[in-house]
């Protein structure tokens, strides 16, 4: 399908995950290049296949909030829209990297609609008007949020993001193909800004600036 927007969906409910691929099936100009259950999928079909769009579910196993920031900061030509039960999540997802929200009560319609916008690089919620004030609250914490963590670069950012998953050093080594000796580094240089003590503290700080 040349010229389709290329769209992933990652959500572990296979009924919603079913239905919005049956949506984008029945479109022109959407292809589903990917489906996936786990936060762990995100990144694997991120790295992997690079889609243009990516549906993640907010209470993915592993982590919505934190696959998306990875992604942002890793793979930012991958844009991450958040699919979320409540307006209240809004904020957080555009807060971590998100390019939008499409809440669970949306209509297939607007589904498709949020995400032609998306790829044409408008931020987009739907339903808008009664997420409007999110999406602001969102947008203006954006830079509060990055003044948290301390001037990390975007490579520190991309390995804080992988050690708050709960990967090892050398299995955040393998995924950035970097040498493990890098990223002890790199940790290194990350507390040391952060002003934190030890691994642990670091990645409760990146969670609560991701997720809060």
């Amino acid at each position: 399908m040349s010229g389709a927007i290329r769209i992933a969906v990652i959500d572990d409910h296979p009924m919603f995950r079913e239905g919005a691929v049956q949506t984008f099936a029945s479109v022109d100009d959407i292809e589903v290049v990917a489906e996936g259950a786990t936060a762990v999928d995100a990144l694997r079909v991120a790295e992997e296949l690079r889609p243009d769009v990516m549906l993640l579910d907010i209470g993915l196993p592993g982590g919505g909030l934190e696959a998306a920031a990875i992604i942002a900061g890793t793979f930012p030509r991958v844009r991450a829209v958040m699919l979320t039960a409540s307006e209240s999540d809004v904020a957080a997802a555009l807060r971590v990297g998100a390019r939008g929200c499409i809440l669970k009560k949306s209509t297939g319609a607007e589904v498709v609609e949020t995400v032609r916008a998306i790829f044409s690089g408008e931020p987009h919620v739907v339903p808008r008007p009664a997420a409007q004030p999110a999406i602001e609250m969102g947008m203006h914490a954006e830079d509060a949020a990055r003044s948290l963590r301390n001037g990390l670069t975007s490579r520190e950012e991309a390995i804080l993001s992988f050690v708050s998953l709960g990967m090892t050093n050398k299995e955040v080594a393998s995924r950035l193909g970097l040498t493990e000796r890098s990223v002890k580094y790199h940790m290194t240089s990350i507390m040391r800004k952060s002003k934190v003590r030890n691994r642990v503290e670091a990645m409760l700080m990146f969670r609560r600036t991701a997720g809060a």
